[in-house]
């Protein structure tokens, strides 16, 4: 385990880098880009690890960035943060808040928000590496720092990979990430096994005949369909999945029909789907494709439907020995404010990275809300309303302690193999 000599002497740092840390974080917020066109961060990121000694590696799946610093023998540590805004338009009423707007996939103009902390995560990790290099007399090893792009869309570590990560760096024993999460401020949490669920989304296109308003007999009225899908689709949780089994099945759009008095002659459902095993992530779709199909047949509908699935995350389950070995170093340095968390049903494309290098992971979480804020909410009952969750207009992490925990949780977990 990582020695507490070790990690004073890397973190006595911190304090130096504190404000241009600080300084860094506002700037990415106020400069947040879009899935795959992070170019001005990731040079931001490239510029720093090269003036930290890095080997830097740009381009890579697109905006990626990979710095490695080899350190004399031993293991090689990978550390990953994802890049990528959102979307929103800010309402959080920060001197720094984004007043940007881009051109989306489809060619739209539209705000962008660091709304998920992703502006957070870049930060704690230049500043892990800068220490990490500063302090390279105290670990032994190759440290692999990894940006990356697309986390949002969820094809961003896939195009890594597909980029070639595995032939720029050598093979990890360990690669760990982290998110900032509405909790509060200094706290970090760890666990074991399912953290992050997987996530499926499905576009569905119902079939129906279309005719005048005044003439349903003459129609297949793909509205009532979409309508008796949408019902049936409620039982597929209540009652397929077995109580003890965690699943969520939300429609989240229907598209169809232009006027009052026409009766369309198709429909457009989209949904989502988190899982927690891949034996429920199959029965959930599988039962999805059954009762659209049985409902397009009682509707009489001549074409079969179309199914479409996209934006698809994989499972985060966090390897045991290694969260255990991150989980101990947390606790002999964080005290109390370390502590086991519950299951999350967001998703991550993380794993992807370890999963395709044949490297254990583990995933931990940081909190960023106010800690009188959140207590305050807490104690009001109030936390569900009151606290600003992620991809939230709202969503705004206190800048300390969030920035030196996440950088210092990074600096404790990679010593837990460097200075071993």
């Amino acid at each position: 385990m990582a020695s507490n000599s070790a990690a004073s002497s890397v973190l006595a740092g911190l304090e130096g880098s504190r404000p241009w840390q600080e300084e860094l974080y506002r700037d990415v917020h106020r400069h947040p880009e879009l899935s795959h066109s992070e170019q001005r961060t990731a040079g931001l990121v490239a510029d720093r690890l090269r003036g930290a000694g890095y080997e830097v590696h740009e381009g890579v799946g697109g905006t990626g960035v990979v710095g490695v610093l080899a350190n004399g023998e031993g293991p090689t540590v990978l550390l990953r943060a994802d890049m990528d805004a959102l979307p929103v338009l800010e309402a959080t009423g920060l001197p720094y808040a984004s007043e940007v707007t881009a051109t989306d996939a489809e060619g739209n103009e539209v705000p962008v928000m660091h709304a998920c902390g992703h502006d957070v995560h870049v930060t704690c990790l230049a500043g892990a590496a800068q220490l990490l290099a500063d302090g390279r007399e105290h670990w032994n090893g190759t440290l692999v720092t990894l940006f990356q792009p697309a986390e949002e869309t969820g094809d961003g570590a896939r195009g890594m990979v597909d980029g070639g990560l595995g032939e720029l760096i050598p093979t990890p024993q360990v690669a760990l990430g982290q998110h900032v999460m509405p909790l509060p401020a200094g706290q970090v949490g760890t666990r074991t096994g399912p953290a992050l669920s997987a996530a499926d989304s499905m576009r569905i296109t119902l079939h129906g005949r279309g005719a005048h308003g005044s003439m349903p007999q003459a129609a297949v009225d793909p509205v009532v369909l979409a309508a008796m899908i949408v019902v049936r689709l409620q039982t597929v949780v209540s009652r397929e999945v077995a109580p003890g089994e965690t699943a969520v099945l939300t429609v989240g759009s229907i598209q169809a029909g232009t006027k009052s008095n026409v009766i369309p002659d198709q429909a457009v459902l989209q949904l989502n789907v988190r899982t927690y095993t891949e034996a429920t992530r199959t029965l959930v779709l599988d039962a999805i494709r059954r009762i659209v199909r049985a409902e397009c047949e009682a509707s009489g509908c001549a074409k079969e439907p179309d199914f479409e699935l996209f934006d698809r995350f994989p499972l985060t389950d966090n390897d045991g020995a290694a969260t255990e070995r991150v989980a101990s170093a947390f606790t002999g340095f964080f005290g109390d404010r370390a502590t086991p968390v519950g299951q999350q049903s967001a998703s991550e494309d993380f794993s992807d990275i370890p999963t395709s290098l044949g490297a254990p992971y583990t995933y931990w979480f940081i909190g960023g809300i106010d800690p009188d804020s959140y207590d305050r909410a807490l104690q009001a009952g109030r936390v569900a309303q009151d606290v600003p969750v992620n991809h939230s207009a709202t969503f705004a992490p206190v800048v300390q302690p969030t920035l030196d925990t996440g950088t210092q949780a990074l600096v404790i977990a990679a010593l837990a193999w460097l200075a071993a």
